[in-house]
């Protein structure tokens, strides 16, 4: 999922004999899935790290502006507001059936990860080189079509990161796939990790 899945498609472009199956959860491989309001500072920002206030005038971009109180911002300045605490428990709170559900040591334990001297700049520059995925895009999809891995999609329908629109054009590609979208968030195996791992025991023992 998420930074994971382009790893694994490199490799898996790089040694497709090595590959029996994929799993992806929320790991997107097509231009649909990053066609939404929360990418466009983040395209902007691998134009120009300088950028200001580029894709930041859509309404989910505006609210951050708002919190700020900042109606002018860098995309740079923007982009350190996903790693805020805020930030962090809604990505794992958003778009889940049940927030009461969801236990608060998740956000609180990567939080203090997250504010480690420095990783700012580290975490800057992952959703800058994130800008390097697209161009595979094309040679990954290739991949999918040539070599036909049996594929297991389990995806949180509500992610507003990577939406359920990256989800379906896997259906293009590959012919042997078992597809599920789960009414859930980002970090869908916090909600549903007793029917996804069901999900994933029967996909590794009937796949084809």
């Amino acid at each position: 999922m998420d930074y994971g899945a382009p790893i694994g498609f490199r490799i898996a472009t790089k040694y497709p004999e090595r590959i029996e199956s994929l799993i992806i959860q929320n790991g997107n491989a097509y231009d649909e899935g990053l066609d939404n309001n929360f990418w466009e500072p983040i395209k902007a920002y691998w134009k120009d790290r300088e950028a200001v206030n580029q894709g930041l005038d859509n309404d989910w971009w505006k609210n951050v502006k708002t919190a700020y109180k900042r109606p002018n911002m860098t995309n740079d300045e923007a982009l350190r507001f996903l790693l805020t605490l805020g930030a962090t428990k809604w990505q794992y709170t958003n778009g889940v059936r049940n927030v009461e559900d969801i236990n608060p040591d998740t956000w609180n334990h990567v939080q203090p990860l997250l504010d480690r001297e420095g990783n700012n700049a580290i975490q800057l520059q992952l959703f800058y080189s994130y800008g390097t995925n697209p161009p595979l895009y094309p040679q990954w999809q290739e991949y999918f079509r040539k070599h036909q891995p049996p594929t297991l999609i389990l995806w949180g329908k509500n992610d507003e990161i990577f939406p359920a629109a990256g989800a379906h054009p896997y259906k293009r590609d590959l012919k042997n796939i078992d597809f599920h979208l789960l009414d859930t968030g980002h970090f869908a195996l916090e909600e549903d990790s007793e029917s996804i791992a069901e999900h994933i025991n029967y996909f590794l023992k009937y796949k084809k």
